[in-house]
């Protein structure tokens, strides 16, 4: 099982600048001290323009280190470091970690059919669960190298490391890949700086 709150942890404060940690810890504490679940979405939402309600529900989890249902301070600017400037196998081991769903450390069958139905379906209609299983069935086919009948953190690192395109395969939960630029990066800063002040405000 591959428990990321286990592994040694890199420091991530590195990826933003003296000025950048401090105005983002400042921007923390304006939103009340602490970040729960409905705030965190609306940022999610209003900068990034995540709409899967599972998914960013699962990104708070992978910010909330400590899992006492808020975000801290520390929590905040790591998660967004990672999110935002972390290398290619932080976000490997981030979009995992959102993926497996009941936090056993695999991606079981059951969680790639919810998650591939909730990303492509609005309705919960029977009639697209055949199509969605066929779905889950292939992507079985390519990620589970072991043959367990679910993925391991191994599983999905390889079938990334020889198709990048698998890395956000069940749905997205980073920002798009043009914002990987210094100059995307910053703008973002600048806009995460302007809707949290609104978020703020509006509580």
């Amino acid at each position: 099982v591959y428990n990321l709150k286990k592994k040694k942890k890199v420091d991530s404060w590195a990826y933003f600048k003296r000025n950048e940690v401090e105005c983002l810890i400042r921007l923390f504490h304006s939103l009340m001290g602490r970040t729960d679940h409905n705030k965190f979405r609306g940022i999610l939402h209003s900068i990034f323009g995540m709409t899967d309600v599972m998914l960013m529900n699962r990104v708070f989890s992978a910010f909330d280190r400590d899992n006492d249902n808020y975000i801290n301070a520390k929590e905040w600017v790591k998660g967004l470091s990672v999110f935002l400037r972390g290398t290619f196998e932080e976000k490997l081991k981030f979009c995992f970690e959102v993926y497996y769903l009941n936090g056993d450390g695999y991606i079981s069958r059951e969680e790639i059919f919810d998650m591939l139905k909730n990303s492509l379906y609005q309705s919960s209609e029977e009639e697209n669960d055949e199509g969605v299983k066929e779905l889950v069935d292939i992507t079985i086919k390519k990620m589970d190298y072991d043959n367990d009948g679910k993925i391991s953190f191994a599983d999905f690192e390889k079938a990334v490391r020889e198709d990048r395109l698998l890395l956000e395969v069940f749905g997205p939960c980073l920002p798009e890949a043009q914002v990987y630029t210094s100059t995307k990066s910053s703008y973002l800063m600048r806009e995460l700086v302007r809707v949290c002040v609104c978020v703020c405000v509006c509580v």
